[in-house]
């Protein structure tokens, strides 16, 4: 019997993947769980509809992360910081601290795990900070950290 997963099962398939299964295994434990649906010719074209429709959505969101990344490249975050004489800083630049000055500067809003910032920065200077926008886009955003005497 051919049924289409409405869940994932671990030993069958992912949501919406069509599979053959045996009528009992069907009839007494998919269907009535829930975890599959007869596959009837309205149900797979519902499916199909749905494929289609998440493929259109997860190709807008593609588009929009290159797009965001075109415009984090071309753009230079300055921290200020008050810093010793030696250019060491008196506390720490975090992932946080960079995502609420880019959301403040540029009205982009970027969670702060986005940031792959393996450790705090506590120095003055330049540091190139990589941002995972989507799965496969990553943008590189130059985070400059001056000292700030006024502090």
């Amino acid at each position: 019997m051919k049924v289409i997963l409405t869940q994932d099962v671990k030993t069958l398939g992912k949501k919406d993947d069509v599979v053959n299964v045996n009528d009992g295994y069907a009839r007494n434990f998919l269907i009535p769980k829930g975890l599959a649906v007869e596959a009837t010719a309205a149900a797979l074209n519902e499916v199909r509809i749905r494929q289609g429709a998440q493929k259109h959505r997860k190709e807008n969101e593609l588009a929009e992360a290159q797009a965001l990344k075109k415009k984090l490249s071309e753009i230079t975050v300055t921290i200020k910081s008050k810093a010793g004489s030696s250019g060491k800083l008196f506390g720490s630049v975090t992932s946080m601290d960079i995502a609420e000055k880019i959301k403040k500067d540029f009205n982009i809003s970027l969670d702060k795990k986005m940031l792959n910032l393996p450790e705090a920065i506590k120095t003055l200077g330049t540091t190139e900070v990589e941002v995972k926008l989507y799965q496969g886009v990553v943008a590189k955003v130059k985070v400059k950290v001056e000292n700030d005497d006024a502090v």
